[in-house]
Order: structure tokens, then sequence, then C-alpha cells
């Protein structure tokens, strides 16, 4: 035996030699100066056999045939090597330490690194599933167990094959990327409405270019598809809102060019707002002056029309005949003499999305009244010259003074083109039918001209009475050039009666005449009507009328209710005060 420790000696580093069942048997020198046996000198002398595990605190395994060994001061590494045949310590196996420190550090650090990525796998919504190339389950995540419902504990060390044949997993990209070498993605298929995953398969290289590992992540999509097809609904719903938030905006959005105070003009822009959105042919009728391009123009100004294309007017009266169809429908290049050699664009075809406003439609020749009706039928126009027609969408608002039905049935208007634009009939009253109107249009012409002229002209109170009383042949059209001529011809700042015009005070001198004699009462309602009817459009408060007609306002309230005049522009509801109701009620 002193040969073999002589031979252990003369190796220069720090060896031991153990039996089968690694007792010690012997060492040199150097394994003795080792800090971990100095501790078991007492074992040694006593001559107790020692395993070698028994001389460290900790023993693990650190690759083939190295373990890594510490006493919790000091890491050693050591080597493991079979005695060689035909020596001294042969059927023996020989342990060479090392210094383990950087073997331990290198096992920390591992160990930290092993610890963050499962700090990151742990975080992530996703599935990350780690596999060989031969598709051994090498590491995933917890969240494998919302597909599956099995922990993730239940797949390491398994192979993917097996996990598949057994239908815990229905796809795994592995072998495909192992095939390919390179990564590998798989969306959920468009008719497969149980699929709602999407899978990216990675390869890692080791240094010779050869993959090791394969990294696949699942995400689920369901999540996303939820808070799509929330985001479309919202949008959707915004959409809506928007629209409804522009018709009230349109509503509430007044036309600076559009006074309605009487039930009659109310009732009839009314219907201009429920109407404005649809494509259905409008017909306004009225006498001229009434307004009707305005009502026209409101249409178009409340509708979604005015966001696509324009508001075109054409007065079918003040063109003549043998123009009109080339402003209408337009011409190609050269189609006639004089024709542009660039050709022109009817009125039809500027319209296009927009609105196409034909006043005065009766005055429309019968052969252009056939081309019309084709263009309501067909939505489609021609132009002088051309071989192809072209299609339109235009919304058609035509307007009239005179009686479409009376020229239908003297063969003057076609009776079929007469019913395609009497789809929405509007009749608009004279300005004399709806007299609320009247003292409004006065004030909104009088501050619309003061400002274009820079003028600041005022009406004399009993302007206002004449204003409500006349006649407006002209209707609002006569109005307002009564209003400009005043404005401009009168040089005194206040405007009064005998201001007016040679042929307005002829009319004014008048009184009121009755064709028949009628009872004394009677006649005195009348007059007590006109009266009230006055003073309704000059003050807004039952007090008020009370204090210039020289009555109580019990009474006034009675009167208005008795006429049923118009008190929406009062500043007080159009109550019977509690003491005049009682005083009454107990008169009776």
């Amino acid at each position: 035996m002193m040969q073999v420790r002589d031979w252990l000696e003369a190796i220069p580093f720090p060896i031991a030699m153990t039996e089968g069942d690694l007792t010690i048997v012997g060492k040199n020198e150097r394994f003795r100066e080792l800090a971990v046996m100095k501790e078991q000198e007492e074992r040694v002398r006593a001559g107790a056999g020692i395993a070698l595990p028994e001389v460290f605190a900790s023993w693990e395994e650190w690759g083939p045939g190295m373990i890594l060994a510490g006493d919790g001061t000091h890491s050693y590494l050591l080597a493991r090597q079979p005695a060689p045949a035909n020596s001294l310590a042969q059927g023996h196996t020989m342990w060479v330490v090392l210094d383990g420190q950087g073997a331990s550090s290198l096992k920390q650090q591992a160990r930290e690194l092993s610890r963050e990525l499962d700090a990151v796998m742990e975080s992530s919504e996703d599935v990350i599933y780690i596999t060989s190339p031969d598709g051994m389950t090498l590491r995933t995540n917890k969240a494998i167990k919302r597909f599956t419902g099995l922990p993730k504990e239940a797949f390491i060390g398994k192979n993917v094959r097996d996990l598949m044949a057994a239908g815990i997993l229905r796809e795994m990209l592995t072998f495909r990327v192992v095939e390919l070498g390179k990564p590998v993605r798989t969306a959920p298929r468009v008719d497969d409405v149980n699929q709602n995953t999407l899978k990216t398969a990675i390869p890692v290289f080791d240094e010779r270019g050869q993959i090791e590992k394969v990294v696949t992540y699942v995400r689920d999509l369901s999540k996303q598809n939820r808070l799509h097809q929330d985001l479309i609904r919202a949008l959707e719903e915004n959409h809506e809102y928007k629209k409804e938030l522009e018709k009230l905006k349109t509503k509430s959005r007044k036309d600076p060019d559009v006074i309605v105070e009487s039930k009659q003009m109310a009732e009839i822009y009314d219907m201009a707002d429920r109407i404005s959105n649809v494509d259905a042919t409008v017909l306004i009728l009225g006498e001229t002056g009434v307004g009707k391009d305005v009502l026209a123009r409101y249409i178009y100004q409340s509708s979604q029309r005015r966001e696509r294309g324009e508001f075109v007017k054409i007065n079918c009266g003040a063109i003549p005949h043998d123009l009109l169809e080339s402003e209408l429908f337009g011409y190609e290049p050269g189609a006639f003499t004089g024709a542009s050699r660039t050709g022109k664009r009817g009125i039809f075809e500027q319209a296009d999305k927009g609105v196409l406003f034909l006043d005065e439609v009766g005055e429309l020749p019968m052969a252009l009244q056939v081309k019309l009706l084709r263009v309501l039928q067909e939505k489609q126009i021609q132009r002088i010259g051309a071989t192809r027609s072209k299609e339109v969408d235009v919304r058609l608002i035509a307007a009239t003074n005179r009686d479409l039905k009376q020229m239908v049935r003297e063969g003057t208007f076609r009776e079929d083109l007469y019913y395609r634009l009497n789809v929405i009939p509007i009749v608009i009253p004279a300005l004399r039918e709806r007299k609320p109107d009247i003292l409004p249009l006065v004030r909104f012409f009088l501050q619309k001209l003061n400002h274009k002229y820079q003028l600041s002209k005022q009406f004399g109170s009993c302007m206002q009475e004449f204003f409500y009383r006349h006649h407006w042949a002209g209707n609002v059209r006569e109005l307002s050039n009564l209003v400009e001529r005043l404005i401009l011809t009168v040089p005194s700042k206040v405007i009064t009666l005998k201001d007016l015009p040679d042929e307005y005070q002829e009319q004014e001198k008048k009184t009121i005449s009755f064709s028949r004699l009628i009872p004394l009462k009677e006649a005195a309602e009348i007059a007590e009507k006109e009266l009230l009817a006055l003073a309704v459009q000059q003050f807004r408060s039952t007090y008020k009328l009370a204090e210039e007609l020289g009555t109580s306002q019990a009474t006034i309230v009675r009167k208005l209710k008795k006429y049923n005049l118009t008190t929406s522009h009062f500043i007080e509801p159009l109550e019977m005060p509690h003491g005049a109701a009682s005083a009454r009620g107990i008169q009776k």
C-alpha cells in the first residue's frame, strides 16, 4: 500500500481514492490539507471509514463525471475517473479535487437565470412551451392550464407526440420548425369559429447552428376578438350618436333666413325636418314671394346631402326654352354651332349627390318635360350630342306658383310628370294668412338691411299696425322690398306712416268695412279681435296689454282665449289670476 501512497503523493493535485461504496481508501497530503478534511481528523485518527460524500456538506452532479461539492464556506469541483488498468490503484475510483468557486458561481447564476425565466414565463398570458428538437417538453408556464385544464407539471418531461395522441394537445409546431429550420406561424381560419389561437414557434440554435430547442408561443384571441367586436359595436353606436347629434344640431341651428312664428309655418318646417333625409321628390306650391326657395334650401341644409353635394337652383321661367335643355343636361364638344370645344356640364351633373331646385317648373316646355320624366324614372341624363347616358344621384325639389292640376287638364303639363313631382307636396300659405310671421319678418329685414347699409333706422309704433294689417299681395318679397325702400329713401331715423309711398297711403286710409249689415255685437267682436291681434304682436305680456288697452289682466286673458290668438312668445303663461277666477265664480 506504501507504493499506492507514494503514487498518490506524486500527483500535484488534491486526490482521493475510493472503493465501490465511495469509502475513502487513499488520499495524498494535498487532500488532507483541505479545510474540509481537517474537520474530519478525529474520525480519521479513529480509523473509521469515511465515504467521500460525507466529507462535504453538499454534493450534486455537475455534468458527466463531475461533482460540485461544498462545506458551506468553500466550493470544490471533483473530477471522477476510474484508475487506469494495470496501475497500482486498479479497481478503484480516483477523485481529483479542483477549486469549485467558479463552478459554484456559474451554478448560482444559472439558478438566478432560471428564476428570472420562470418569472417572465409566468407573467405572460400567452402559453410559452419549450421543447427539445425531438419533441420532449422541457418547460412551460401556468397559462397552459387555460387551454388544457391541466397544470404545467403534467407536461414537463412528456413528448408532444404522446400528448397529441392522448388528445391533450391539438397541434404542435415543433417538428415543422425542425423540418424547415425557421419560425412557423399559424392563424385561426376564418371559417373555424372554434379556433381562436395564434401560434408562433421559433427555433433556438446552438453555436454549431443546430436546433437545440423550439420555443412555441400560443396566444388566445378570444379576448381580442371580444374587444374587437366591442370596438366595432362602440364605433357603430358612436356613428349613430353622431348622426342623431347632427340631426339635433341641424334642428337647433336656425337658418338666419328662416323666420317661423305662425303655426302653419312651424308645421311646414317640422315636415321639412322629417323628409330631409329621404330622396322622394318634393313639390312646393304657393304664391309668388312666399319663400319657396328658402324652404328648398332649408331641406338641403337639414339633409346629409349637404356633406356630399351642392344645392343647385335654376329658374325654368328665366331661361329661353332653346337654351334650357343645354343648361339642364349639358352638351358634348361641338354638339351645335357655338358650342364650347370642351363641352359643358349641365346642372343635373353639377347637383350630383346633392339637391337640384327647379323653380317655376310649370314653365317647362313639353319637350323638356319628357326628358325630365326620364331622369326621374331612370336616374340618368344624356348630354346634347352624346351617345351614352350617364347616371346621376340627384334629389329634385320643384316649385311653382301655377295650378299644375289645371295645366294637366288643359294639356300644357304632362300628367305622368305631375305625379312624379307631386310625391311630397307642400303648400306655403300667403303672408296675409299667417300674420304672426309679419312683424318678426319686419324686424329681421330691418336688422339685416341696417347692417348691410350701416344705418340705424327704426319703425314707429304706428308702422307695426300697418305691417300687420296690410294685404301683402306680393307676400314676403313685397314686405322685404318695402322695408328696404323705406330705409333707403326716408331721411329721418324713425320711419312713420307719413313716410309710406302713395300707393300704401291710400290703402292705409281705409277702415274696417262690412259688405252686409251685421249685429253690433258681432261687429264689435271683429274690431276687438283685430285690435287684440295687433297688440299681441307688439307686446309680450298680458299685463302690458291690459295697461295699454285700459282693462284688467283677467279680461285680456279671457279675450285672448276666446279669439284663440297666439301667445307663444309671451314671457308668462296664459293663466287667469286666482283672485279674478274666484271672483267670477262667486258672481256665477
